[in-house]
């Protein structure tokens, strides 16, 4: 089937002025993180989940919190603590000893926008049940499967430097994340603009929700129609195939990655490009919106060796490595 490019960069460009829309409301309130803000549009897109780490003060919470507000979405935040259980996240059964029959209360769960909150905080039972929430958009309470709302979107937070009373996500879950930002400090200008608005003793700006479910969903269909060339698909795999088998790519990293990322990076990978070239405004992908989103597609889906940790080398080095090694088409 032929693919009309440019009538796509039309459909971008008219949609690029309701974007750009929406991230003047959530810059009236998020000062600099502007990656991280378009992360959380680039996951929106693709329909799938965020998690964000960097210590705390980083407007990680406030971020989630706006770009709820600015969508005509329902949203939910739930703190995760040592003692939540299943049931507190996804909901339970009552039973009325009058009719002797159980009925369903729906937990936080059910909303199209979750902030879990210090995710790794939550034992193995509550990452069990919102791995089934993420992955197959649905929960089970009791014998019944109920469907979660659309759109359905988990934006997760967790603190790097503080272990004490935490429980590491299994890799499973961490590999259900499309994205995983490493959120930073923003610069002396930023940090006077946000001292000026948070101090001044104003009111802070409001708001106003711009995107409905209608509109989301209409952007995500447009993103999956955005131009990918053959060329750019192979450059995705050989990034992909060369964090299994870097030897065959000419890179001296076999003992430091012990498993490479899987067939999910490259879907991951693809959309996300996708989407980021949506965002730049452009119908179609290159090159550089591969990289500009690779590492928050892949710095979590590669399992290091022991002797790479002794030698101080993370996943985000051997990525660059990557990236540096593999032709650009």
């Amino acid at each position: 089937m032929a693919i009309d490019v440019q009538e796509i960069n039309d459909l971008v460009a008219r949609e690029g002025a309701l974007l750009n829309l929406v991230r003047r409301e959530i810059g009236k309130v998020i000062i600099g993180q502007h990656t991280m803000v378009e992360r959380l549009f680039t996951a929106m897109l693709c329909n799938n989940h965020v998690l964000l780490e960097g210590v705390p003060g980083l407007a990680k919470t406030k971020a989630v919190t706006v770009m709820a507000q600015a969508m005509q979405t329902s949203f939910k935040r739930i703190q995760f603590t040592p003692d939540l259980l299943p049931g507190d996240l996804i909901g339970t059964l009552i039973y009325n000893p009058r009719s002797g029959e159980f009925t369903t209360r729906k937990g936080p769960v059910f909303a199209n926008i979750i902030l879990a909150d210090e995710i790794n905080r939550a034992p193995a039972k509550v990452q069990s049940a919102l791995l089934e929430a993420m992955q197959e958009r649905q929960v089970t309470i009791g014998d019944t499967s109920y469907p979660l709302p659309e759109p359905f979107m988990v934006l997760a937070t967790q603190n790097p430097i503080e272990q004490e009373g935490t429980y590491p996500l299994p890799e499973a879950q961490v590999d259900r994340f499309m994205l995983k930002l490493k959120i930073d400090y923003p610069d002396k200008n930023q940090e006077k603009q946000i001292l000026r608005l948070v101090a001044g003793g104003e009111d802070e700006p409001t708001v106003n929700p711009l995107l409905g479910p209608a509109d989301i969903m209409r952007l995500r269909q447009l993103s999956a129609r955005i131009y990918m060339d053959e060329k750019i698909e192979n450059y995705i795999v050989e990034l992909v195939s060369a964090t299994r088998r870097p030897t065959e790519y000419g890179l001296p990293l076999d003992n430091m990655v012990q498993y490479g990322a899987s067939p999910r990076a490259t879907i991951f990978l693809a959309m996300a490009s996708k989407a980021t070239a949506l965002l730049a405004g452009r119908g179609y992908v290159t090159p550089q919106d591969v990289k500009t989103i690779g590492m928050d597609v892949l710095r979590h889906r590669l399992v290091i060796t022991y002797e790479a940790e002794a030698e101080e080398i993370t996943p985000e080095d051997i990525i660059r490595q990557i990236f540096a090694t593999i032709a650009v088409p």
